[in-house]
């Protein structure tokens, strides 16, 4: 059981960070380049979200207070920092990256449940779950880029 649930983690990770890299490298070729002095919609790297935006989609959803938003938003920014550095170490093999990634994810999840009050844990649980489910079902697409899990 535990095994299966990081397995279902890692997976969730990877698309997580895979998937918006997909997206914007099919759109990309299309488009013209955006000015470098443009705003960013997404974090450094690969397309990610922001971390404030993140936490505001969690404010939306499972209804936190302004304290556990800012809590939220550093979780996220330290997630983001860790991946970033992880992604531009070469001298980890990709095996050993990708569980890496799996458990800063992992780390945060459990950081950001331990925020929440017992309502807000049972809405978190139900939305793990249901990535849990997403990721389940678009295991073993061929590589292809996959949208994003339903919104909750």
């Amino acid at each position: 059981m535990l095994k299966r649930c990081l397995l279902v983690l890692m997976l969730a990770g990877l698309v997580y960070a895979m998937t918006p890299a997909f997206a914007q490298d099919a759109s990309g070729k299309d488009q013209q380049a955006t000015p470098s002095a443009a705003p960013r919609e997404h974090g450094p790297g690969r397309g990610h979200i922001d971390p404030a935006k993140h936490a505001a989609m969690l404010v939306k959803r499972l209804k936190l207070n302004s304290d556990q938003q800012t809590k939220v938003e550093e979780i996220f920014k330290s997630e983001q920092s860790q991946m970033e550095s992880l992604r531009s170490d070469t001298s980890v093999s990709l095996q050993d990256r990708h569980s890496k990634m799996m458990d800063i994810r992992k780390s945060s999840n459990d950081q950001i449940r331990a925020l929440l009050d017992t309502d807000q844990q049972k809405k978190w649980d139900e939305m793990q779950s249901r990535r849990e489910d997403w990721m389940q079902g678009h295991q073993g697409s061929g590589g292809t880029p996959n949208p994003a899990p339903p919104q909750q």
